[in-house]
Order: structure tokens, then sequence, then C-alpha cells
């Protein structure tokens, strides 16, 4: 393949081929002469290419070249693989090609890509045009022919189910889950008839653990319908935005199955094995911390069946640890020949749980035992492919139960079901799913609740983005909305100056007299000089204790967490690598840190792949002192990790052992999933990406706990990503319609 020297010429947006399209199908080695200059542009990856070539080779061992379009539906399957998706929906792929894979993908200029020093006429040929005129029915003819394609029924690297392209191992998790899934729904329900002494123990518990309705409130107790739900199911998803009380919901809900089984003359009063599990360490913890006080605050001993507190976990793992990960493999220790000994497993942030690691959850678990899961529907999906939560909760808010559930419901609960949610044709998967409506942790008139809400549904309103622009919110300001295009330099001045500070002034009554829920008064939103200065202007030194630098860790940890940018973009100028940079600079412009660059005494760092050795699980946050390590008082750098078990404790680690890591100033709303902050700063870019979606807006906004404020490098692009969603392709709503 011949290249042209590298150029610097710019491109338009519009680039259109120099050849007939159609020729890169008429025969194998122009199609992959395409992959390859596509890999040159950086459009698809070059495992892609590799697996197209893999097709390619084996079919001609068995003397059975493969037509051109088989070895492109091969690579573009790779490719969405690669951006989260689990297949390839033919029939979508061809309705907008360039649109569905997003190819050629913009570059962070917002050009897009092409081959290096290439001119228009010598660009790639989209995807788009090489597909244009080829039909469904041409795809799955070439597709029913290929050797390396079959239904499943065969050991082939493709399956094609229905217009559905997986690559096997994807299909096979899919089937894995469905099947898990399926199995469960189909036993006969734990607790079936409402008359047994079981229900009826079910039932006292639940009524001791929830406070009666009140009488004007004309809305059911959606945690409670909840509980029984779940309890009733040995498979069972609780959903529910921020703050409706997914974590109450859960510890009230294992209260009251202990209850039942304290009662149960089948277990003779033993408890069941109940592990909870979260997808990360960050997460994990979070759970640690709020599980433990709910479980103090339950009325155990007025509970039937004797529950001690002790039957109840609050130590939380995360789902690698839980399952055993082995290194350099996929491959967990536990699997269906080595299950877990658990009767109820609890997974919390489901929404970021991947296919993969869904299908060896339910490898790993017993038969009989119970899978409850737990996560907002409406937030991001996971990094790699899979939007299993997604899936399971995509009829969650109309309900859909059937006149057994229903009954069930009413007779468990003494709650009238609302005919809204009640469905006679109602699916299996309906009957294990509920969704939490009510929000405890916003009240009414709270903004970041308005916008989010406003985000989730879209219906942003003119009104509710003028309120935001002139602080019309108490917890909510967007700092640079009245400039529809403001100059980059101008963005990132106000981003850094917000960074430092948190910019109270712009907030109304510049961010003072709020109450918080709990009736305390709420501190002024700050920046990163906050936990700066607690690191300044400490005094310990080589005559401190152990226990006295852990406290100030402790503050400074609790601290740093009051104040988080986060942003859609990894590169570029509004992208996590340009933001830490410039802030950093910044900082040390302001005398904050003593360097911009390397290690430095309060630089935070963010864990980007889980360290068993260290004890360090992916998202977990750290920051960095100068402290002495040796008598003498000779100092040297060791950052400080929050314990992941809860106990408050703090672990000081050498820099030199950290490998996976990087400064997290500002971070991606999918890397901040899981965690919430005091005030949360989101920073949108100056233009469109596929990237900008309205779960990624809704992300952001709700990991904001009491403030929230927003920068943007184009007033439009808000309106634009709201209106863009995530959809991606996979058919496991459809196996278990």
């Amino acid at each position: 393949m011949s290249k042209t020297p590298p150029g610097d010429k710019q491109f338009s947006l519009d680039l259109e081929p120099a050849c007939d399209p159609r020729q890169a199908l008429s025969c194998t080695e122009k199609l992959l002469e395409l992959l390859d200059q596509w890999q040159e542009a950086g459009w698809i990856r070059p495992l892609d290419v590799r697996f197209a070539r893999l097709i390619h080779d084996l079919s001609k061992e068995q003397d059975a070249v493969p037509q051109a379009l088989v070895l492109l539906l091969a690579a573009l399957t790779s490719h969405q693989v690669g951006r989260g998706h689990v297949c390839v929906d033919i029939a979508m792929l061809l309705a907008d090609a360039d649109n569905t894979l997003s190819l050629p993908p913009e570059e962070p200029n917002g050009l897009p890509a092409v081959a290096r020093g290439a001119s228009p006429e010598g660009s790639p040929v989209k995807p788009g045009n090489l597909l244009a005129g080829v039909s469904t029915q041409e795809c799955l003819a070439a597709l029913d022919e290929a050797l390396a394609v079959s239904d499943g029924s065969l050991v082939t690297p493709l399956v094609l189910n229905g217009t559905r392209l997986y690559l096997r191992r994807f299909w096979r998790y899919e089937q894995q889950i469905a099947d898990g899934i399926r199995n469960r729904l189909e036993q006969p329900p734990t607790l079936a008839e409402p008359a047994s002494s079981a229900a009826a123990t079910l039932r006292q518990a639940l009524d001791i653990l929830f406070k009666p309705q009140d009488s004007a409130d004309a809305d059911p107790d959606y945690q409670k319908l909840a509980c029984a739900l779940a309890a009733r199911n040995r498979f069972a998803v609780i959903t529910g935005g921020p703050g409706t009380g997914k974590t109450t919901t859960v510890v009230k809900l294992l209260a009251a199955l202990q209850s039942v089984a304290g009662e149960s003359p089948e277990r003779n009063g033993r408890k069941y094995r109940i592990r909870l599990a979260a997808p990360t360490g960050k997460a994990a913890a979070r759970l640690n911390e709020s599980i433990g006080g709910a479980v103090s605050r339950l009325p155990l001993d007025t509970l039937p069946g004797k529950v001690l507190q002790a039957d109840i976990p609050t130590r939380v793992s995360t789902l690698h640890r839980l399952l055993g990960s082995r290194p350099d493999t996929r491959k967990f220790r536990h699997n269906c020949d080595n299950p877990l000994l658990v009767d109820i497993l609890v997974i919390d942030e489901a929404s970021m749980v991947d296919l993969d690691l869904m299908a060896s959850v339910f490898d790993a678990l017993p038969d009989n035992a119970q899978l409850i899961l737990l996560g907002d529907k409406d937030q991001l999906a996971s990094v790699d492919a899979g939007a299993v939560l997604g899936e399971l909760c995509q009829r969650a808010a109309g309900g859909h139960y059937q006149p057994p559930t229903v009954q069930w419901l009413q007779a468990i609960t003494g709650t009238d079901i609302p005919p809204d949610l009640q469905d006679g044709q109602g699916r299996p998967l309906d009957q294990a799913v509920a969704m939490l409506r009510k929000s405890y942790r916003f009240a009414e008139g709270s903004g970041i609740r308005q916008l989010a809400e406003a985000v989730n549904t879209n219906t942003l309103s003119s009104s509710t983005l003028e309120k935001a622009r002139k602080a019309g919110f108490d917890d909510v300001i967007w700092l640079n909305g009245d400039s529809q295009k403001p100059s980059l330099e101008t963005t990132q001045a106000l981003i850094c100056e917000h960074a430092v500070s948190g910019s109270p002034q712009a907030f109304r009554h510049q961010g003072e007299g709020r109450i918080s829920g709990h009736a305390q008064p709420l501190p002024a939103p700050v920046g990163y000089r906050h936990y700066l200065k607690l690191m300044q202007d400490h005094k310990l030194d080589s005559n401190s204790t152990t226990e006295q630098w852990d406290q100030l860790a402790k503050s400074v940890l609790q601290a740093f967490s009051d104040f988080q940018v986060l942003c859609a973009l990894r590169r570029g100028a509004w992208g996590v690598e340009g933001l830490n940079e410039l802030i950093a600079r910044h900082l040390l412009g302001q005398k904050l840190i003593p360097r911009a660059e390397g290690w430095y005494a309060g630089r935070p760092v963010l864990i980007t792949g889980n360290d068993y050795n260290l004890g360090l699980m992916n998202g977990d946050i750290g920051i960095t002192f100068s402290r002495p390590v040796q008598e003498g008082g000779q100092s040297a750098l060791r950052v400080a990790f929050p314990a992941s078990d809860g106990s408050g404790s703090i672990r000081w680690i050498s820099p030199s052992r950290l490998q996976q890591l990087e400064t997290v100033y500002a971070m991606t709303v999918h890397k901040s999933q899981g965690s919430e902050f005091n005030h949360t700063c989101l920073v949108l870019p100056d233009r469109l990406s596929p990237v900008l979606t309205r779960e990624l807006v809704y992300t952001g906004i709700t990991r904001a706990r009491n403030w929230f404020s927003l920068i943007t490098g184009d007033a439009g692009v808000l309106r634009q990503s709201v209106d863009q969603r995530v959809v991606r392709a996979s058919g496991l709503a459809s196996v278990l319609s």
C-alpha cells in the first residue's frame, strides 16, 4: 500500500472518496487494503484488522475464501465491541453506518481523522459510502455462506442471531446471563403463597422495618414494595435515581430475609449466607460507609427470627476480589466448578458491571442462590462492552406487574398498586424489577434535582437554563452560561479560577445560609485551595505520631472530596489530560503546590487498574504527602489512601510502587461513577462529540451532593448532548422477552 509523505494540510468535514466505494467489496484483497487504511487513519484498531485477516486466513485454509463483505462485517463487529457494543445490528448499521460506527472519529481539533499526510482526494472511503446500496438480505446471505459464521450451534468466531452479529465470546456471555436470569425466574417463588407462615413472617418484618404511610401521601411506599418484590424472587433488580434510598432498601430487605430464615423450620434457625459486592474499589468503599450506619439504625430486636446485627454483613468487596481474580487471565477462581459459598449476593452500582463480568458472576453463583442488583438505570453504562442493567430495566418505569404479582404485593405490604403499574401482559422479567421513585436526598426545590430530571427526561426548558445562568437555584450555577461561545483562553482562565476557589460568590447568596437534610448548616462551596491549605498549614513533624499523620490524611482526603472537576473527553484542551495539566500549572502559580509535574506533595492521584498486591482498586483516590519515614526526621513522599474495608484507616504507599495511575484534578464522568462529591463542576467542550450524551450529562450532575457548577465551551452543546442517547447494540432484553 503506497503512502503519501506526511504533511500538515487542513481538511473539510465532507471528504469524498477518490474511487468507487463498491470496488472495495469486489475482492477480499481490496477490502483488506481498505481496512489497513482505516487503521492508518486511526479509525479502527489493529485488533479489528487482525480479526478480519484471521477470518480470511482460516477460510482459505479450508479452500473457502469468504466474501469481502463478510470480512468487513467481521472487522466492524470487533470495532463495535471496542466501543462498548455487544454486537452489530446489521439493519441499524445499514440505516446509518457512519453514525452507528462513529466513523470517521473526530479528533480533538474537531476535524475528522484521516491518514497521516493524506490529501482529501486520497482519504479512505467512509463506511457509509462503502455500504451504500448494500441490503440487509445481501449481508445475511453472505454471512450464511461463510464458514466463520454460525447460529451458535457450531464453534465459529462469529455468531449470527437474527440481524445481530456477535463475536462468539460475547454471544456466549449474553446467553449465560440470560440463562442465569431465566432459570431463577422459572424457579417457584421462594415465598409463593401469601398465606404461608414464611410470607406472614415477611409481612410482619416489613411492617416493623417501614413506618406506616402518612395518609396525606398519595404515593405508595416504593421501598417497601421493592423489598417485597425482591424477597419473592431468586433474581431481582432495584433501580432508582440518586437519593431514592437503594442502600436503605436493600439493608431492610436483608433484615427481612434473615427474619424469614430465622423462623423457617426447614433452615432450623440457620441464617442466609450473604455477600455484598460492587464493581470498583471506590463504589465498594462508599457502600461500606453507608451500609454500616444503615444496619445500626435497624430495629433488629423487634424482628421475628432473632435477627442479630452480625447476620447482616457490612463489609463490601469488589466483584473481582469476590470472584477471585487471577493475574493475566479473564478467568476467576470461582466458577461453575468452584461456586461461591453464598445464599444471597447483592451487587451495588450494577450499571458499571460489563457483560463479561456479569457472565462471570452467574457462572460462579450456585443455582439456588439469590441475586439482587442495585443501580441507577439512567447512568452511563459500563466502560467495557454491554449495558446489562439498562437492558434489564428498559420497562421499569411502567412496572408491568401481572395480576398474581399485584395480589402478592398487596397482601404482603398492604399497599394498593397504582393502576398504571399493572399489566396483564407483563413479562416474567418485569415481575422481578422494582423502581424507587421518591428522592430523599434533594428537596423539591433543589436545582440539582430539577436539572437532573430535566436532562434525564429531555425536557430542558429555557426557564430552567436561565435560572442556572442567573443563580436562580440555591445549589446550581452555570458559570459562563451567558456566553454562547466564549474563547478558549477565557474559558480556561475561568476553569482555573473556579478549580482554586469553587466560586462561592457566583452562587445564590454567595453559597451561604443553606441547611442540609439533617438540619445542619452547609458550608459554602469550595475548590482545591481548601485541601491544599490544610496540607500547607499543618504543624506535624518528625515528632508527630502515626495516628496524628493518619488523622491529617483523613481530613485532607475528606477536603479533597469536597470538589471535583469532571469532563467528557480524555484528550485535547477540553479533556482530562489537558485540564489536569492546566489546573496544575495554575495551582503552581498560586503557590499552592511546589511543582506541576512528576511527584509532589499535594498531588492527587486516581488508580486506573486493580492492584491486589497493594490492595488498591480501580477508582481509588489518594493524596501525596511529604512526611517523616525514618528516625531522625528524614522525609519522603508517600501517598495516603483510605482503606477500602470501611474501617476508616489510612494506607501509606511509596509512589515508586504505584504503576497504573493518573493525576486527578480532573477526571472523566465515566471514572466518577460510584463516587459523590460535595461540589462537582462539569466541563463540556466547545463542540458536540459522540461521547457527549444524555446519560453522561445526567451522571455528571448526579455526582454532586450539595453544589453543582457547569462550564461550557459552547452553550449549545449542552442541549445537543442531551438530545444524544447511549444506544448499545445488544440482544439481552430480546432474549428475555
